[in-house]
């Protein structure tokens, strides 16, 4: 939590619930509920859950500090981390979705973190094996082998950090297994996640494992770009394991796509890159280079 600022009679602190036009600010003394200024609508500035403000005495928001980062859906700001949960099975990932959202990510300036649940019905070596060779970090969540769930607990500590990932890969159970006082119903939307059917307005930061966790829905129905719209010349170094051969091409303006002389081309010739990432590469690179400029 960052220090107050010093201004007569103005508080900061860090937004960690929106609903209906109200925010919930926590700062070092407490916790207050506040609105924003009129001028923000006006300007189409909305404060984002994980926004740091600057608040008056009369508890209305004068000013959003700048973000490191944020994400369009949910609407969060500076966020640390996202763990994208996915399981080895029942159902299989979407390597191109997964690809997207990892490099979004990362685009963003925002750690991603691979979560594999369900290594007890296959131990999803390969694709564990695909990942870390792309320099992502990966853990599975074993329940048998309780040291995996201690492990991922303490990548929430001190951290702001989302989970997401498809219906049906076990993101209830995980959180269960990390924070227990949750209680959270497996296989349903939970209230207690800001996701329930009278709270569907509502976004919230909730304390978990000594940190905070954002609610998110599952990212299977939403694109990369929804979150978003990378320039297509940063998207290759999105990609960690393009990184060594980025600037060794035969052309400087190489797309990396399928050009002659192209050290990343050569790279998933010769195996050293994963030709499904290199794929993934490139459908986000066609995306973005087929988007109009005023769209951006």
């Amino acid at each position: 939590m960052a220090n107050p600022v010093a201004i007569s009679s103005q508080k900061q602190g860090r937004i960690i619930t929106s609903v209906g036009g109200l925010y919930t600010v926590e700062t070092s003394s407490g916790i207050c509920t506040c609105k924003a200024r009129g001028v923000f609508r006006k300007k189409g500035i909305v404060p984002y859950v994980g926004d740091y403000v600057i608040f008056s005495q009369d508890q209305v928001i004068t000013e959003i500090l700048p973000r490191k980062n944020h994400i369009l859906r949910p609407p969060v700001a500076n966020l640390d981390q996202i763990l994208f949960v996915v399981s080895s099975c029942n159902p299989r990932p979407n390597l191109l979705l997964l690809d997207s959202f990892l490099a979004v990510a990362i685009y963003q300036d925002i750690q991603p973190i691979l979560v594999v649940t369900k290594v007890d019905l296959d131990n999803a070596t390969k694709l564990q094996e695909l990942y870390q060779k792309a320099e992502i970090a990966v853990m599975p969540a074993d329940y048998e082998s309780p040291e995996t769930i201690e492990a991922i607990a303490r990548k929430l500590d001190g951290k702001v950090s989302m989970m997401t990932g498809n219906s049906g890969v076990g993101k209830s159970t995980l959180l269960n297994a990390i924070e227990p006082s949750l209680h959270l119903p497996v296989g349903e939307i939970s209230e207690k996640l800001g996701r329930g059917r009278h709270t569907t307005r509502q976004v919230q930061l909730f304390p978990c494992a000594g940190g905070y966790l954002a609610d998110t829905p599952g990212f299977s129905t939403f694109e990369a770009e929804q979150y978003v719209q990378m320039e297509k010349r940063k998207i290759a170094a999105c990609f960690p394991e393009f990184q060594k051969y980025l600037g060794h091409c035969r052309f400087q303006d190489c797309a990396h796509i399928c050009e002659k002389g192209c050290a990343i081309v050569q790279a998933v010739q010769n195996g050293e890159i994963a030709k499904s990432r290199h794929d993934s590469y490139v459908s986000l690179y066609q995306t973005a280079n087929q988007r109009k400029a005023w769209e951006s």
